[in-house]
Formats: structure tokens, C-alpha cells, sequence
């Protein structure tokens, strides 16, 4: 699937309303390409070259990961100055207004992938072949997916159905509520795990473990705690899912897709990528964001130094945890041993987010700072163990079955028994929080994990309640809405 989207970017001007343009906002102004029922989606091909597009956007949610970490305690801002990326530095210090790019980014990017996969399912009755009903499964995959990472950082959205967004709908579809998308989203993986394969027609394609997976945490996030519980107890014991047993090879490039990884965005490495289109990149965006500024050394490649960790983050390990120094790189233990040198950039720690650093001999074609070919691990095996785990405490299930989760993954961590937990009830609830927090240290999951339980005001600095759970609805969109759409409160 990675080659076939690289070789198939010509569909992302082809199926959508949105054109990829990054001054685009929810519904193109005016749009360029047009394709209609009547000469489109007459043949398998026509199907698969649409679901070749829908995939397409998930490698513009390189940035949701970036400012998922940026929002949290992990890590701060970083970059050259005060003046980089000022969206960057706003989420960090909690004073991002609907005037935010990179905000406006995530909202755009998202809907255009729920405009794409919206396209598919609007005419999903036109055309019969075989197979079609796996194309029609990831396509509401994809749809979950989009909406789920909008929902998660706005709140209610707009929503149309099997239909696409189009020009002046803005003024007359409204917002959802909350419960009505993490409904519409349950929904719609409930009717694809019936029909995915459990084994992807071409690696990085949607799953039925995947889709499982996903509803779990929708279920988790949406506080339904049995039904997450029953639906990661089924993938747990029939999906064939393991952890990897050496936690230092998992992000690497060369152990992509393993047993462990339950759904990944598949990155390549290429050009197209520059600064007045981002996600035109079929690479990874974030991992040259990450990187050392001005590095000289062995194993990695230089970067623009954002998103760097916290010394708090790199003392939160036990000592033992093997997973801090795969996590987080103390530069200034690395130079000295490895004869290294780097530069200093802004808000500087001396840590960097070693898991999506760029290596050495990685590319083989294009700038090292704008595209990487290193996957996104979008949802491990470890991360189902412990949302496992958590919905079994919190929904006052099974603290056994907690525990049993909790302590596979810290087993695996410290190599071996002697750090198992014993809690029940809310201290366990503390112990698994904590856990996630070093698990998936890096990949994007810490802030939203503190809002939906509560717990943001008292770990991140400036978060101020009844406003920061939710991000602002970009601007532009309240104004094209013309009053439809009421802002998030506080902005």
C-alpha cells in the first residue's frame, strides 16, 4: 500500500472537494477538479483509486502527533526561536487563539480524508464487483478514523452522511454534538469489522483488528467501558497481536509492521514535500521536525529540534525501564560517548524524541528535514493492552484483568516480575494512567489521555478548564459558517 500511494497521487487532486492547496479550508471556495457519478465509479478500479486516496491524508496527520505531544507535559515547543512555528509555540504555552495554522492544518487535512472517504461511501451502491464490500469497510474505517482525530481535538463536527461536503453547506449543516459523532463513528466500525479481512489485502491496509482497536478506544474515550472491554477482550485473545520482545527495535525502520503493530500510516521516502505544502509529503513530516538541530554523528540525521522532552519526562522512568533511552536521547550522554556534536535551539533540554528521530541511511531521495519514510505506529499492541487494562478498572470490571494487562507490559519493560503492580481501584487507575504515559511516550496520545480523564489542569502548565479540553474551530470556518457553527467556549 505504501508504494501504491506514492505511485498514486495524481488521486489526491482527482477525489475530493477539497483541493490540497493549504490555504484550503473545510469546503473549497472554488473548486477545480469535478467528477460526478455519471463518469466515475463504473469499475473496481475506480473504487480502489478513490480508497488509494482516502488513505492518502493519514500522512498528513504528522502534525495531530507533533501538537499532541507539544500540548502535554511531554515535551515543549522547541525550533529555532520564539518566531518558529508560532502555532507550535501558542499550543505549547497554552495561548493559541482560532487564528492558529496549524490548527486550521489539522481541521482541513481531517476533513478532506472524511471528504474523501465520504465520496466513497456516497456512491458505494453504484458499481457491483467482487471484494467490493473490503473497499466499502475501509473506506468507513478511514471515515472513523478522520472523525475520531476531529472530534478529539474540536469537539462536535459537522456531519452528512454518506454524502460529500459541499459548497455552502456550511451555512445549513450544523454541528453535531459530541455524542451524536462518537456514535456516528461507533457505528461505522461496527460495519466494518464485519466485513475486513483479518489479514490486509496489501500491507498498512485496514484490518478487522484494526477497526477493532479503534472502536475500543472510541468505546474508552466515550466512557463505555464494558463495551471497550469486551471488544479489546475479543481482539486480545483471537487477533494474533504480540509485543515485540526487544521494546529497542520497534521503531526502527527496518521492523515496520511487525506483530505488535496493530494499524501504522505508512510513510515513504520522496520528494514532493516543501514548506508551502506539507502534506503534499508522501514522508513523515514530523520525524525531520524532531531531529537534532545541527547534528554531526553516528546513527542519526540533523533536524529542526521541536518537540523535545521534558527533564521531567526522562525522570519519570524507574530505573531499569528499558524504555527511556528508546524514547527520549539525552544529547549531552550521547555526544560525549559518540564524539557528536549539535546545536542548541529554542526552549533547548538537552532531550530529543528519539522513537521518530531521522537515521542515517533512512532516505534515499529527498530532504532529510520534510519527508522520512519512517511509519507512524498509530496503534500497538501495547497500547490495546493498556486501554485493556484501564477499562476493566475504570468501568469497575476486572482489576485482576487489569493487573494481568498492566504487568504484561511492564514485564516487557523492566525484563522482568519484580515490578508488578498490585493496586486496585483508583490507585491502579494512577498506576495505568502512569504507564501510558511511559509506554507511549512520543507518539501523540499523552494530552488527550489527560483531558478525557480529568487530570490536564494539574500537569499541564497554563491549562486552563472549561477551555483547553477542546481547541478552537479555526476562524475562517466560524465566518464561512455564517453563525451556524458557534465557537468552542473560551476562544
Amino acid at each position: 500500500m505504501k508504494n501504491r500511494i506514492l505511485k498514486a497521487v495524481i488521486a489526491i487532486v482527482v477525489f475530493t472537494t477539497i483541493s490540497v492547496s493549504c490555504s484550503d479550508e473545510f469546503v473549497n471556495r472554488d473548486p477545480v477538479y469535478s467528477i460526478d457519478s455519471e463518469n466515475y465509479f463504473n469499475s473496481e478500479s475506480d473504487y480502489n483509486q478513490a480508497l488509494i486516496a482516502a488513505y492518502d491524508l493519514l500522512q498528513a496527520s504528522y502534525v495531530n502527533v507533533l501538537l499532541g505531544e507539544i500540548a502535554s507535559d511531554n515535551t515543549l515547543s522547541g525550533g529555532e526561536s520564539a518566531s518558529d512555528v508560532p502555532g507550535f509555540q501558542q499550543v505549547d504555552e497554552m495561548t493559541h487563539t482560532s487564528n492558529n495554522s496549524n490548527l486550521r492544518d489539522i481541521w482541513n487535512w481531517m476533513f478532506a480524508g472524511v471528504n474523501r472517504a465520504n465520496y466513497i461511501l456516497e456512491f458505494k451502491d453504484k458499481t457491483d464487483f467482487d471484494g467490493k464490500e473490503q473497499i466499502i469497510a475501509e473506506a468507513r474505517f478511514l471515515r472513523a478514523y478522520y472523525q475520531f482525530e476531529l472530534v478529539k481535538w474540536f469537539g462536535g463536527i459537522p456531519m452528512k452522511g454518506d454524502a460529500r461536503f459541499k459548497l455552502n453547506d456550511e451555512k445549513t449543516i450544523p454541528r453535531s454534538t459530541v455524542d451524536e459523532v462518537y456514535t456516528s463513528i461507533e457505528n461505522d466500525l461496527l460495519l466494518a469489522i464485519a466485513d475486513l479481512s483479518a489479514t490486509a489485502p496489501e500491507t498498512g491496509r485496514a484490518t478487522k483488528g484494526a477497526a477493532q482497536a479503534l472502536l475500543g478506544k472510541v468505546y474508552l474515550y466515550h466512557e463505555k467501558f464494558v463495551d471497550s472491554a469486551n471488544i479489546f477482550e475479543t481482539l486480545i485473545t483471537t487477533g494474533g497481536y504480540s509485543l515485540v520482545s526487544n521494546y529497542n527495535t520497534i521503531f526502527e525502520n527496518n521492523n515496520e509492521n511487525n506483530v505488535e503493530s496493530v494499524f501504522e500510516v505508512q510513510y515513504t521516502d520522496g520528494e514532493g514535500a516543501g514548506f508551502g505544502c506539507l502534506q503534499c509529503s508522501e514522508g513523515n513530516v514530523a520525524v525531520g521536525f524532531n531531529g537534532i538541530r545541527n547534528y554531526s554523528g553516528p546513527v542519526f540525521d540533523s533536524g529542526f529540534s521541536f518537540n523535545v522532552p521534558t527533564q521531567q519526562s526522562y525522570d519519570a522512568y524507574e530505573v531499569g525501564d528499558n524504555r527511556r533511552d528508546v524514547a527520549i536521547l539525552n544529547i549531552v550522554t550521547w555526544a560525549a560517548a559518540n564524539n557528536a556534536t549539535y546545536g542548541t535551539g529554542y526552549k533547548h533540554t538537552g532531550f530529543f524524541n528519539r522513537k521518530y528521530l531521522p537515521r542515517q541511511g533512512d532516505l534515499n531521495i529527498g530532504d532529510q528535514n520534510l519527508t522520512n519514510p519512517n511509519n507512524y505506529r498509530a496503534i500497538r499492541y501495547a497500547d490495546v493492552l493498556l486501554m485493556a487494562a484501564e477499562a476493566n478498572n475504570r468501568g469497575a470490571i476486572d482489576d485482576a484483568k487489569a493487573r494481568q494487562y498492566l504487568n504484561e507490559v511492564r514485564r516487557r519493560a523492566f525484563g522482568d516480575t519484580n515490578h508488578d503492580i498490585t493496586a486496585s481501584g483508583p490507585a491502579l487507575t494512577d498506576f495505568i494512567l502512569n504507564e501510558r504515559r511511559l509506554e507511549l511516550m512520543g507518539e501523540g496520545h499523552r494530552f488527550f489521555d489527560l483531558v478525557r480523564t480529568g487530570r490536564a489542569q494539574q500537569a499541564i502548565t497554563n491549562f486552563t478548564p472549561n477551555k483547553n479540553e477542546l481547541f478552537p474551530i479555526p476562524i475562517e470556518e466560524i465566518q464561512f459558517s455564517n453563525g451556524n457553527w458557534q465557537q468552542n467556549q473560551g476562544y
